[in-house]
């Protein structure tokens, strides 16, 4: 099997010769590998990475709001277009991109919501994005959108007050998640026409988890931000496009929901929180979902020694390829920059060498 067909099977679970891979990592890790071995074809190829391909429609629309000259184009414009800012921040482990303003944070009525400037589809080139993703379809799985209404939701308001909004203002918060989504709807639309048939994946996603449990109730989720991952699942299954779910935390109350809805690939699998056990996860979802992720990344993978590493992987492909199928190894989120070279190389080359079926 090529990249492509490997994920693409593992996706339907269906037999592979071996468990795919993929990689998340910061900037900085990019920069370490590709001192390593070369260009990031070149480390995809020396570490067996299979890899997902991300494509999107270029920005033409007006000047977007003061970023990093370094923040790189695709976090410019998704939030640029809402009028947010972001600036580096270092944490002595690595410098991220931080959030500087909340364009809605002070909204209080309708009537401020009709003030604010909302993005419009047209701001997008769409007339190019075939090409792009059949450039990349030749060899790869192409993954194009990002549909994720309880984090606009946060990027407009503010994390605090996004997560007390649907309480203390329910009327506001829906009429705010309708006008966001409705413009997500639209620009995702007009991208899956302008490609359509090239596109393999999307994200239709949001955390909905951290590291102790839930982040909201069942009631509160399926109130307001249910509605519109239904909404967006639908126009993926409309073009025949498969629904890649990142989410966080200790988020399985939420799992029969968003199963039954229509996800088919659950990311990052964060096993050390609670209600997420591998086995358990592969046991009552994997005969309808595939998993990617799951090497855990905030103790084994910076910490670690490559032979904690190993075992690791190890550990995932047993509880999540139990069937051979269905689950493509990633680290359980970004690798950070603190995470030895020696590791990552140990995750991958134990995958391409334990994964074999």
């Amino acid at each position: 099997m090529n990249s492509r067909e490997r994920v693409l099977a593992a996706i339907a679970r269906q037999p592979v010769d071996r468990v795919p891979s993929d990689i998340w990592a910061t900037p900085e890790v990019w920069d370490v590998l590709r001192a390593r071995f070369g260009t990031d074809e070149e480390v995809r190829a020396t570490l067996h990475i299979d890899g997902i391909a991300d494509v999107r429609p270029a920005y033409i629309g007006p000047p977007l709001a003061p970023c990093p000259a370094d923040a790189g184009l695709d976090f410019q414009v998704y939030y640029g277009v809402w009028g947010a800012g972001l600036c580096w921040v270092g944490h002595g482990t690595g410098r991220y991109l931080e959030q500087v303003n909340y364009p809605l944070a002070h909204a209080q009525t309708v009537a401020d919501l009709d003030a604010f400037p909302w993005p419009d589809p047209d701001w997008f080139d769409y007339a190019g994005l075939r090409a792009i993703a059949a450039r990349h379809r030749e060899t790869r799985v192409v993954m194009c959108g990002y549909m994720a209404p309880i984090y606009l939701h946060n990027l407009l308001r503010g994390m605090e007050q996004s997560f007390m909004d649907p309480l203390a203002e329910p009327e506001l918060t829906g009429e705010l998640l309708r006008r966001a989504c409705d413009f997500e709807y639209r620009r995702h639309r007009r991208a899956f026409e302008a490609a359509e048939g090239l596109i393999d994946v999307a994200q239709v996603t949001d955390d909905l988890g951290c590291q102790t449990g839930p982040l909201m109730s069942l009631e509160v989720y399926r109130r307001f931000y249910k509605p519109h991952h239904e909404r967006f699942i639908a126009l993926c299954r409309e073009f025949g496009i498969k629904v890649f779910h990142h989410d966080d935390g200790g988020m399985r109350p939420f799992l029969p929901d968003l199963v039954e809805m229509g996800i088919d690939i659950l990311n990052p699998v964060q096993w050390t929180c609670p209600g997420m056990e591998l086995t358990a996860l592969k046991r009552d979802f994997g005969g309808r979902i595939c998993f990617h992720g799951g090497v855990e990344n905030q103790k084994i993978l910076p910490f670690g020694t490559p032979e904690k590493v190993r075992a690791e992987v190890r550990h995932c492909i047993d509880a999540l390829a139990s069937d051979r199928t269905g689950y493509i190894l990633a680290p359980c989120h970004n690798l950070q920059s603190i995470t030895p070279l020696e590791n990552i190389v140990a995750m991958y080359d134990e995958a391409w060498n334990y994964g074999r079926f």
